[in-house]
């Protein structure tokens, strides 16, 4: 065992001073190519591996699905036969934090619990992440209203809005079709968040990623768009299919900035600058703004809120005094966030102490807060195929958690950490106790003898065949940092899978996280026990 621990520090060791932020290129692979369907202007947008127009494109939604109330009226259900079980619990949650690994599949939390086991010089499979440990678990059903397998848009709109949409759409009903900009900026198809519900109720409210502030998970719980990559007004034009749109099509980021519920957020962490500054500004890490209207969103939020601070690295993050500090921007890349292996930690905030500081900050309201805090890299390690990261930003993510159970009041405080969407990784074969998660299964071999991947993947760009169609040994390839995990199939990056994904939850009527339920019901779940939103809640007995 000592001798697996060495080996595993050592290429913990390896990967943070051989990786470099070069290594990747941390741009959108969710393209609409994949996402929507096939594109005749494709070429602008060949910077991304995924298309959206792949996934939106030819899919059936259900009539009844289109409407709110029908996601409304089967969360009540869900709702009532919970309550119709012994309440072991009264007490009405004043805060409420909802965690989010993106991508955090339940084999991605188990290879995570290994691996941190393991790192300790221990068998691993007996360590626990710090929200395995909460009283509560449930599982979510992640489809949504036209995909059997979801993207992160539909699914932030059932966990953040409590309504299932269909894929790449975000805020709005399934009655608006794929690039429909009217349809979407018509309110009768707009719904509303979890976190306007708590502005509503005179609560504190803010997102933290490690994506960009303008990504499709955080956007849940302010944007009401058609689709999720209009981040920009420049977005809308690549991702357009190529029409003028003459109607009035609102970029995520304005949103943000100009409309409730986004510009009344007391907190906002994360990345993606170059969104907000136009093409005519060099933003503060040296890249160019993305803005074609040449609108300086930063300006106009400060001028919005004058007593509000802006941050763009860790020392500033970290030396804000939230006593003193109403509105809090921090904005640490030009796109998303760096892997936390490949990040310079001079420069770069961790999610630990993001979330101490939007916790601080929202703490000042003597009413309570909403948050929401993302993991959003374990999407892009799982799709990348090199769980060397993924597992490592699961570790990210569990360490804010239990930051965040550490520095609030259990009695009254509701914490939920969940996962929008899993990623087909398997942990293969009969591998003996202790084995390296990250190796080779040293117990199994394939029909020719060849040892295999502990853990591999459905879909992705490596198979590892010879011209005969035979697997290659993986014995002099495994150990290298810049490894990338076998896949069955091969594609241009690896893809999203349709498990259920799982809740844990502490807190105030943390009871209620328990079974199986609808994705969209986890909001309303949260409004019950904080008393806010139009639906049944706590304080109504």
């Amino acid at each position: 065992m000592g001798y697996l621990f060495v080996n595993i520090v050592l290429l913990s060791a390896l990967v943070a001073t051989t990786w470099s932020a070069a290594t990747f290129n941390m741009k959108e692979f969710h393209n609409q190519e994949q996402l929507v369907g096939q594109s005749s202007v494709a070429k602008a947008r060949d910077t991304n591996l995924l298309d959206p127009n792949a996934m939106a494109k030819n899919k059936y939604t259900p009539p009844e699905e289109k409407n709110a109330q029908f996601w409304y009226d089967l969360a009540n259900e869900e709702i009532a036969k919970r309550l119709a079980l012994p309440q072991p619990d009264k007490r009405k949650a004043k805060n409420m934090i909802m965690f989010l690994g993106d991508g955090m599949s339940l084999t991605t939390i188990a290879a995570a619990r290994i691996l941190k086991g393991q790192l300790k010089g221990n068998p691993g499979e007996e360590d626990s992440l710090s929200f395995e440990t909460f009283p509560h678990t449930g599982l979510s059903r992640t489809y949504c209203s036209n995909a059997q397998v979801p993207d992160s848009a539909c699914t932030a709109t059932a966990y953040l809005c409590g309504v299932k949409t269909n894929i790449v759409a975000l805020g709005v009903t399934a009655n608006v079709n794929f690039n429909n900009c009217s349809g979407s900026e018509d309110p009768s198809n707009q719904v509303s968040s979890i976190a306007a519900w708590a502005q509503a109720a005179g609560k504190a409210t803010g997102i933290v990623t490690t994506t960009t502030l303008t990504h499709a998970s955080p956007s849940g719980a302010y944007a009401h768009t058609t689709n999720r990559f209009f981040e920009s007004d420049t977005d809308i034009v690549t991702y357009g299919e190529g029409k003028n749109f003459p109607e009035s099509c609102t970029d995520i980021a304005t949103q943000l900035i100009t409309q409730a519920p986004g510009k009344y957020f007391d907190v906002m962490l994360g990345g993606g600058m170059g969104k907000f500054l136009p093409k005519s500004i060099t933003d503060k890490f040296g890249n160019p703004g993305e803005r074609s209207d040449g609108v300086n969103l930063l300006s106009k939020w400060q001028s919005l809120h004058p007593d509000g601070a802006l941050a763009y690295n860790r020392k500033q993050l970290l030396s804000v005094d939230a006593k003193r500090t109403p509105r809090l921007i921090g904005l640490f890349n030009s796109g998303v966030m760096d892997f936390h292996k490949l990040a310079d930690a001079e420069q770069k905030p961790t999610l630990e102490e993001m979330t101490r500081k939007a916790i601080e900050v929202a703490s000042q309201n003597d009413e309570g807060y909403f948050l929401f805090i993302e993991g959003g890299l374990v999407d892009y390690g799982n799709h990348f195929n090199i769980p060397q990261m993924g597992l490592d930003e699961v570790h990210e993510l569990s360490k804010a958690v239990e930051t965040a159970v550490g520095i609030t009041n259990p009695d009254e405080t509701l914490i939920v950490v969940t996962s929008d969407h899993a990623h087909p990784l398997s942990i293969s074969g009969y591998p003996g106790r202790g084995t390296n998660i990250l190796g080779l299964n040293q117990h199994d071999a394939d029909i020719n003898g060849v040892k295999y991947a502990t853990l591999n993947y459905a879909v992705g760009t490596q198979s590892y065949l010879d011209e005969n169609g035979k697997r290659q040994p993986l014995e002099d390839k495994i150990n290298d940092p810049l490894f990338i995990y076998p896949s069955y199939i091969t594609g241009s990056i690896g893809v999203h899978s349709g498990d259920d994904v799982g809740i844990f939850a502490t807190g105030p009527q943390s009871h209620l996280f328990s079974g199986v339920m609808q994705q969209s019901t986890i909001p309303h779940l949260m409004a019950y026990a904080g008393c806010i939103g139009n639906g049944p809640t706590v304080c109504d007995n």
